[in-house]
């Protein structure tokens, strides 16, 4: 069978690996009831959503004819290592300088990464996330995250 539409092909069969890894590690864990679901419960149906959603993508890649192929263009390698050192630079900052500092420069570093870069929306988008965040994270759930470096908490 010919390969119609090569980037739906790839994507589907990344999310079935994907999907099928998290369901297979949740069954580490016990799944509780659907009155009182346990730690595999989420991941393992989301793992199966994720694989049946890869599987729906493979099957199109091999019916439905893509304009120009779907052909898969060279590798992107600044943005991409710009937002995996991002995030690994994120891990790093947030239990050190907290999240009024971390947050703001993930988004302002992760937005060099694309092709259009306007300091007024970066600025309003880091701020409007950093605000989201305490509140979900510290204020509604609780979390124990610093949100101001160390050497300001004390």
């Amino acid at each position: 069978m010919k390969v119609k539409n090569e980037q739906d092909l790839w994507s589907g069969l990344m999310f079935i690996v994907i999907g099928v890894g998290f369901a297979w590690g949740a069954t580490n864990y016990s799944f509780g009831s659907s009155a009182r679901p346990g730690p595999a419960y989420f991941p393992f149906g989301l793992g199966i959503l994720l694989a049946i959603l890869g599987l729906v993508l493979l099957i199109k890649a091999l019916l439905v004819q893509a304009e120009g192929g779907g052909k898969i263009g060279a590798w992107a390698w600044k943005p991409l290592s710009m937002i995996t050192g991002t995030v690994a630079v994120f891990g790093w900052m947030l239990p050190h300088m907290g999240m009024v500092l971390a947050l703001p420069i993930l988004v302002v570093i992760a937005a060099k990464a694309g092709d259009e870069f306007h300091w007024g929306e970066v600025l309003l988008n880091a701020v409007v996330l950093t605000v989201f965040s305490w509140l979900v994270f510290i204020v509604g759930l609780n979390l124990v995250i610093p949100l101001w470096p160390a050497f300001l908490a004390n």
